[in-house]
């Protein structure tokens, strides 16, 4: 990994919250739902696009890979198989619709 693709990786690491809330507002993530790579990848791409960071596919890809995995080890992200999570943020928890009568 190149030492931008690292820095790159520090600061995504450093706001990963602020990364989940994005990812949250562009895909719908929300507690005990699925996320696949490519919304994760897509994702990061449009984060650092927002904070005028430029970014290629094959990097997005790689820090994608890398930030799956600090998600998965602080216990964020489940794995069901190679290319798809479940969500455990609790943070996320949509509320129960109630009945309107």
């Amino acid at each position: 990994m190149t030492k931008k693709l690292e820095q790159k990786l520090e600061m995504l690491k450093s706001s990963d919250s602020s990364l989940l809330e994005f990812l949250k507002a562009k895909f719908p993530v929300f507690h005990n739902s699925n996320i696949f790579f490519r919304d994760i990848q897509y994702g990061i791409r449009s984060y650092l696009e927002k904070k005028e960071i430029k970014i290629s596919y094959q990097d997005a890809e790689k820090l994608a890979k890398e930030m799956i995995k600090l998600f998965e080890e602080q216990g964020l992200f489940i794995s069901i198989n190679s290319q798809s999570w479940k969500v455990h943020y609790p943070e996320f928890v949509t509320a129960e619709p109630g009945d309107p009568f």
